[in-house]
């Protein structure tokens, strides 16, 4: 292990200690592989003790809107089949007449649309998934398009539904079809997760209505909602995977999203607005423009890091929700890591 796999190690272990969560997986990695990973902590804290392995299932929660929305998006404008700039209303019969008509995927993949900022869609629409549909699509919008950088998972809900209106498939099957098979991703898919998958998961929130913390069944209530598949949360996966995925994005080769893609996305495209934006990604907290380091983060605790300039990604997987919802220790645990992570040699 490198000198920086071993300040990332005595890193996790701390907040093992510190009770940030029971445990972690990391991995980083170049072009050609993974360089340095690890597995710290345990499954979960009770009996029988159980160690985190490097192939421990992890619900990725917002890791959703990358792994699923913004590569599949990514195909489908690299196909000739959406042009990000044009108002949604001018092709979608579905948002015509209606608040979101002038919207543009460009705004909700930079979180510029000006869309209501929180889901609560049970309480808006009810259970239905066609009425929730049909709430989302027809909803007033917050702000006017193009004002404000406002982060809401409606926008990855929404782009979810247009993939699937463009291509005619589910958005799983979309997914895995354009996206994680071509990258060999074997353990990647939308929850509940088999029996046996889910005995190996790494649990969340402890759940009232069950009775246990949620292994192997998202814990984001919107996705459980849509039965387990939308475009805000709901995919589960492994660090091996994730690492396939991120060397895709430093060297696009066939099949899935290209470098066009990857180029437009890793770089600002909010102007002057802040906070800056790429398409879905973000600049990571603490980080310059000289280093390129760009990341997304998942509710449950989660993280990918990728930076094209230096050639370098990083995954650090956690179930910190086991114990608290408490933002905090987390933030400072992802800071150190992303900092060990792309430390210059």
């Amino acid at each position: 292990m490198t000198h920086s796999g071993h300040r990332i190690e005595d890193l996790l272990r701390a907040g093992v200690h510190r009770r940030v969560y029971p445990g972690a997986v990391w991995a980083v990695g170049d072009a050609a592989g993974t360089r340095d990973s690890g597995a710290v902590g345990l499954l979960h804290p009770g009996p029988p003790d159980e160690s985190m392995r490097p192939d421990t299932p992890f619900d990725l929660a917002s890791l959703t809107k990358i792994l699923a929305v913004w590569s599949v998006v990514g195909t489908l404008v690299e196909a000739g089949k959406l042009d990000l700039r044009a108002p949604l209303g001018s092709f979608w019969s579905e948002v015509v007449g209606h608040p979101l008509a002038p919207v543009t995927a460009h705004q909700l993949l930079t979180h510029t649309a000006g869309l209501p900022l929180r889901a609560n869609l049970r309480g808006l629409y009810g259970t239905d998934p066609q009425d929730v549909r049909d709430g989302v699509l027809h909803e007033a919008l917050h702000r006017p398009p193009g004002e404000a950088v406002e982060y809401t998972d409606r926008a990855a809900l929404i782009l979810g539904y247009l993939a699937e209106r463009l291509s005619g498939r589910p958005l799983d099957r979309l997914a895995a079809e354009r996206v994680w098979q071509p990258l060999g991703m074997t353990r990647t898919r939308f929850g509940p997760l088999p029996a046996d998958t889910a005995a190996r998961c790494a649990p969340t929130e402890y759940d009232d209505t069950i009775g246990a913390h949620l292994r192997g069944i998202v814990h984001d209530f919107s996705a459980r909602l849509l039965g387990g598949v939308c475009g805000i949360s709901g995919v589960f996966s492994a660090a091996d995977d994730l690492s396939r995925f991120l060397r895709h994005l430093l060297s696009p080769g066939d099949g899935s999203f290209g470098p066009a893609w990857v180029r437009d996305s890793l770089r600002v495209q909010t102007a002057e607005l802040t906070p800056p934006r790429g398409l879905f990604w973000h600049p990571a907290p603490g980080t310059g423009p000289s280093e390129d380091i760009w990341v997304h983060y998942g509710f449950t605790g989660t993280g990918m890091w990728v930076s094209p300039r230096q050639g370098r990604w990083a995954v650090l997987l956690t179930n910190k929700l086991y114990y608290s919802r408490d933002r905090g220790p987390i933030t400072a645990v992802r800071d150190g890591f992303r900092a060990a992570a792309f430390a210059r040699p």
